[in-house]
């Protein structure tokens, strides 16, 4: 019986050992405990700064998939605002600005609910904004209660207080971060299993499907908060994969991590790569960067460092982390950003998290992140760049 026992235990390090040294580098050096990530070394609590948008009252109590810009001299903020319950049938997307940072005018919607043809009401998720040539584009995805015909749609201002009519994009994506432009000034949404690209600066028309799919789905491939699933089951994979988001290293080399949402080995991000711009996605592989399965934001300070902000430790998306890299493979720089608990005030189908699916924006000497809290309330923080060296 103890050779039995040595046997399965040398197989299980085997395995563990095999499925490690198939793990790409990228890291952010977690210090894990029975096969959870517990510690970040050396997390530092640095001066922060944090205003409240949006704390509902006794209505429309479900506040989720922020984002955040600057435009014409004031900051804007979208997020998807429900009734009750997550993703439910008449979502629709809220909208505050400011000119200071801390006075935030009263949210409205940009988009309020809509009824399709047969009386149903659609869902509204808000996708993030882009900015050419004066023009504003606010983004969000389209798709019924059943996830059916989900699309992407957009509305664009000049003046930040007078909004285009909706306009379809063309792709059937409900996206993740808005488009962020590569190098060659090439846009790409990341979304969960595709990753649509577009040589138009406009970022309104001309774009062009691609993703980590298998090519036999492309006809019919659609993403939203559901297809990840079958995406995963088609390719036989360990992992569901969603929630992209990208940057870009010096080599040209495009790095997508992504969100594992399975049960199982659900602790580290997993990464796609391209090569090519864009324009072709490597088949994921898992990373040793932690994670606690919740959506997380990756970008380029200034100074040419590259930043992650997400959840990548604890339970209960909290703390909030920001992590700073030299050479966007080594994460070793780590900043506390939020760890306060935000009481909830109503109850709600999926609701939960301290801080949830994080944005982020640059902008005059500061790092600004707006999340959801509790998937009910909207909170900004920002942090001076200045603190991070």
């Amino acid at each position: 019986m103890r050779t039995r026992t040595c046997l399965v235990a040398t197989l299980t390090l085997s395995v563990l050992a095999s499925a490690a040294a198939q793990r790409n580098p990228m890291t952010n050096n977690a210090q894990w405990s029975n096969g959870q990530p517990v510690a970040l070394p050396g997390m530092k609590r640095p001066r922060l700064e944090s205003v409240f948008l949006y704390q509902p009252a006794s209505n429309w109590t479900y506040s989720h998939h922020p984002s955040i810009t600057f435009f014409k001299n004031r900051f804007y903020a979208i997020w998807s605002n429900g009734r009750k319950d997550e993703d439910a049938p008449g979502q629709r997307v809220l909208i505050a600005t400011s000119a200071d940072f801390r006075h935030w005018t009263a949210p409205i919607p940009l988009v309020d609910s809509v009824t399709d043809s047969s009386g149903v009401e659609r869902v509204l998720t808000a996708a993030g904004f882009h900015q050419h040539d004066g023009t504003l584009v606010a983004y969000f995805g389209n798709y019924g209660p059943n996830k059916e015909t989900t699309h992407l749609q957009a509305v664009t201002t000049r003046d930040g207080e007078h909004w285009s009519a909706v306009r379809d994009v063309g792709v059937p994506v409900n996206p993740n971060h808005g488009p962020q432009r590569t190098a060659s000034g090439r846009l790409i949404i990341a979304g969960n299993i595709s990753f649509p690209y577009s040589d138009d600066p406009s970022g309104l028309v001309g774009w062009r499907m691609t993703g980590i799919y298998p090519a036999a789905m492309a006809a019919t491939i659609k993403d939203d908060p559901a297809s990840f699933w079958d995406v995963a089951k088609r390719q036989g994979w360990s992992a569901a994969l969603c929630e992209g988001s990208f940057y870009q290293t010096d080599d040209g080399v495009l790095h997508m991590p992504l969100r594992n949402t399975a049960r199982q080995r659900a602790h580290r991000l997993w990464l796609t790569e391209s090569r090519d711009n864009g324009a072709t996605w490597s088949t994921p592989v898992e990373t040793e960067f932690s994670d606690t399965n919740a959506k997380f934001h990756f970008g380029r300070l200034p100074d040419g460092r590259f930043y992650y902000v997400g959840n990548p430790i604890g339970s209960g998306r909290t703390p909030l982390v920001l992590s700073l890299s030299r050479d966007g493979v080594v994460f070793d720089r780590h900043f506390i950003l939020g760890e306060t608990p935000y009481p909830k005030r109503h109850a709600g189908a999926a609701k939960g998290g301290e801080y949830g699916y994080p944005h982020t924006l640059i902008h005059d000497g500061h790092l600004y992140v707006i999340v959801s809290r509790q998937k009910e309330a909207v909170q900004v923080v920002r942090v001076a760049l200045a603190d991070l060296d």
